[in-house]
């Protein structure tokens, strides 16, 4: 299959999805990528039930959970997009690693890795592809304690 028929564009909502943290760029990125509302099902790693917010809501818990990141660097290969009409089912690997700075590792680890799988839905919109619902199931996460820091 060719990259035709809004595969591109949904492979393209993958890589601004990663942006979103590694540039830190949660509000101006998320209207690129998410409807409004949104859907992040991430209880693979945080135990709890996946919120649907509104993008300004969403932006704002990205901006405070990330905060205490120096960097990040999210990677998505692999992408299989399954698309009929107007929605589409992307599957994509990915490997999330999260740096925190050295006093508050305290002289251990500094960095939360998560590997897994985001399975995501998007939705063609007037402003063309968006992700209605990410979803990201962890299938190995070390330091997670790093994320309560």
């Amino acid at each position: 299959m060719t990259l035709e028929g809004g595969r591109a564009d949904v492979i393209e909502l993958f890589g601004r999805y990663a942006d979103i943290a590694d540039m830190k760029q949660f509000e101006e990125l998320s209207q690129l990528v998410h409807t409004d509302p949104y859907t992040m099902d991430s209880e693979s790693i945080t135990g709890t039930a996946a919120p649907s917010t509104s993008l300004n809501d969403h932006a704002a818990m990205l901006s405070g959970s990330f905060s205490r990141f120096v960097a990040t660097h999210l990677p998505i290969t692999g992408h299989v997009i399954d698309i009929a009409g107007d929605h589409a089912t992307a599957h994509a690997h990915v490997r999330a690693e999260h740096w925190v700075l050295e006093d508050v590792a305290a002289g251990g680890p500094n960095r939360w890795l998560i590997v897994g799988f985001d399975d995501n839905e998007a939705v063609r919109t007037e402003h063309g592809r968006r992700f209605r619902k990410v979803e990201l199931t962890a299938a190995y996460a070390k330091n997670n304690h790093l994320l309560q820091s």
